[in-house]
Protein backbone atom coordinates (compact mmCIF):
# COMPACT_ATOMS: atom_id res chain seq x y z
CA UNK A 1 0.00 0.00 0.00
CA UNK A 2 1.47 3.38 -1.02
CA UNK A 3 2.30 5.96 1.67
CA UNK A 4 0.72 9.41 2.06
CA UNK A 5 1.57 12.16 -0.40
CA UNK A 6 4.03 14.79 0.75
CA UNK A 7 4.55 18.28 -0.61
CA UNK A 8 7.73 18.53 -2.65
CA UNK A 9 9.68 21.72 -1.94
CA UNK A 10 12.65 21.73 -4.33
CA UNK A 11 14.31 24.73 -2.65
CA UNK A 12 13.43 23.78 0.92
CA UNK A 13 16.79 22.13 1.50
CA UNK A 14 18.61 25.17 0.13
CA UNK A 15 16.72 27.44 2.54
CA UNK A 16 17.72 25.22 5.44
CA UNK A 17 21.36 25.17 4.29
CA UNK A 18 21.40 28.96 3.98
CA UNK A 19 20.01 29.33 7.51
CA UNK A 20 22.71 27.03 8.85
CA UNK A 21 25.44 28.93 7.01
CA UNK A 22 24.09 32.26 8.31
CA UNK A 23 24.18 30.97 11.88
CA UNK A 24 27.70 29.60 11.38
CA UNK A 25 28.87 32.92 9.92
CA UNK A 26 27.41 34.86 12.88
CA UNK A 27 29.06 32.48 15.37
CA UNK A 28 32.38 32.67 13.54
CA UNK A 29 32.46 36.47 13.71
CA UNK A 30 31.01 36.46 17.23
CA UNK A 31 28.48 39.20 16.52
CA UNK A 32 31.01 41.66 15.08
CA UNK A 33 29.72 44.02 12.42
CA UNK A 34 30.58 42.69 9.00
CA UNK A 35 32.09 44.88 6.32
CA UNK A 36 29.65 46.22 3.77
CA UNK A 37 30.48 46.76 0.12
CA UNK A 38 28.15 48.51 -2.29
CA UNK A 39 26.96 46.65 -5.36
CA UNK A 40 28.46 48.03 -8.57
CA UNK A 41 27.69 47.86 -12.28
CA UNK A 42 30.34 48.59 -14.91
CA UNK A 43 29.10 49.49 -18.38
CA UNK A 44 31.27 50.04 -21.44
CA UNK A 45 30.04 52.63 -23.90
CA UNK A 46 31.63 53.64 -27.19
CA UNK A 47 34.05 56.16 -25.64
CA UNK A 48 33.72 55.66 -21.87
CA UNK A 49 33.25 53.34 -18.94
CA UNK A 50 30.42 54.05 -16.53
CA UNK A 51 30.59 52.70 -12.99
CA UNK A 52 27.46 52.84 -10.85
CA UNK A 53 27.60 52.03 -7.13
CA UNK A 54 24.64 51.75 -4.77
CA UNK A 55 25.34 53.88 -1.70
CA UNK A 56 21.94 54.53 -0.10
CA UNK A 57 21.93 57.05 2.70
CA UNK A 58 25.37 58.51 1.91
CA UNK A 59 25.68 62.21 1.20
CA UNK A 60 28.03 63.31 -1.61
CA UNK A 61 30.52 64.75 0.91
CA UNK A 62 30.73 61.31 2.63
CA UNK A 63 31.98 59.62 -0.57
CA UNK A 64 35.53 59.82 -1.93
CA UNK A 65 36.59 58.84 -5.46
CA UNK A 66 40.31 58.49 -6.18
CA UNK A 67 42.56 57.16 -8.93
CA UNK A 68 46.04 55.98 -8.03
CA UNK A 69 48.31 53.70 -10.04
CA UNK A 70 45.52 53.09 -12.58
CA UNK A 71 43.10 51.88 -9.89
CA UNK A 72 39.75 53.59 -9.28
CA UNK A 73 38.65 53.50 -5.63
CA UNK A 74 35.22 54.53 -4.39
CA UNK A 75 35.09 54.80 -0.61
CA UNK A 76 32.97 56.42 2.03
CA UNK A 77 32.38 56.76 5.71
CA UNK A 78 29.17 57.45 7.54
CA UNK A 79 28.87 58.16 11.24
CA UNK A 80 26.10 56.54 13.25
CA UNK A 81 23.18 58.85 13.92
CA UNK A 82 22.61 59.70 17.58
CA UNK A 83 19.96 57.50 19.09
CA UNK A 84 17.83 57.64 22.19
CA UNK A 85 19.24 55.35 24.87
CA UNK A 86 15.79 54.30 26.06
CA UNK A 87 15.15 52.42 22.79
CA UNK A 88 15.57 48.67 22.82
CA UNK A 89 16.32 47.20 19.41
CA UNK A 90 15.09 43.70 18.68
CA UNK A 91 16.98 43.70 15.39
CA UNK A 92 19.18 46.34 13.84
CA UNK A 93 20.31 45.99 10.23
CA UNK A 94 20.80 49.59 9.13
CA UNK A 95 24.50 50.11 8.70
CA UNK A 96 26.97 52.80 9.50
CA UNK A 97 30.71 52.81 9.11
CA UNK A 98 32.89 52.71 6.03
CA UNK A 99 33.11 50.95 2.68
CA UNK A 100 35.59 50.70 -0.19
CA UNK A 101 35.44 49.26 -3.72
CA UNK A 102 38.36 49.30 -6.15
CA UNK A 103 38.78 48.34 -9.79
CA UNK A 104 41.63 48.43 -12.27
CA UNK A 105 41.31 50.92 -15.12
CA UNK A 106 42.53 50.46 -18.69
CA UNK A 107 45.98 51.86 -19.45
CA UNK A 108 46.02 55.45 -20.67
CA UNK A 109 42.98 56.74 -18.72
CA UNK A 110 43.38 60.42 -17.81
CA UNK A 111 42.22 60.79 -14.16
CA UNK A 112 41.60 64.54 -14.62
CA UNK A 113 38.78 63.77 -17.11
CA UNK A 114 36.85 61.44 -14.79
CA UNK A 115 33.51 62.85 -13.58
CA UNK A 116 31.06 61.71 -10.92
CA UNK A 117 27.51 62.51 -9.90
CA UNK A 118 25.04 61.06 -7.43
CA UNK A 119 21.29 60.55 -7.82
CA UNK A 120 18.89 58.71 -5.52
CA UNK A 121 21.58 56.80 -3.60
CA UNK A 122 23.59 55.80 -6.67
CA UNK A 123 26.97 57.32 -7.49
CA UNK A 124 27.81 57.29 -11.21
CA UNK A 125 31.43 57.64 -12.29
CA UNK A 126 32.15 58.33 -15.98
CA UNK A 127 35.64 57.41 -17.18
CA UNK A 128 36.60 58.56 -20.70
CA UNK A 129 38.54 55.82 -22.49
CA UNK A 130 41.80 56.67 -24.28
CA UNK A 131 41.73 56.67 -28.06
CA UNK A 132 43.16 53.44 -29.44
CA UNK A 133 46.13 53.95 -31.73
CA UNK A 134 46.19 51.63 -34.71
CA UNK A 135 49.77 51.13 -35.74
CA UNK A 136 50.89 48.46 -38.18
CA UNK A 137 53.10 45.74 -36.79
CA UNK A 138 56.27 45.00 -38.74
CA UNK A 139 57.08 41.32 -39.25
CA UNK A 140 60.77 40.49 -39.22
CA UNK A 141 62.42 37.36 -40.51
CA UNK A 142 64.65 35.26 -38.29
CA UNK A 143 65.86 33.02 -41.12
CA UNK A 144 69.62 32.63 -41.30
Amino acid sequence: MPGPLTLWRPFGELDEMRSRLDRLYEQWFDGEQRDWMPAIDVERGKDELTVRADIPGFKPDEVKIEVQDNVLTISGEQEEQSEAKEKTYLRRERRHGSFMRSMALPNGVDPSKITAKTTDGVVEVTIPLPKAKKEPITITSTAA
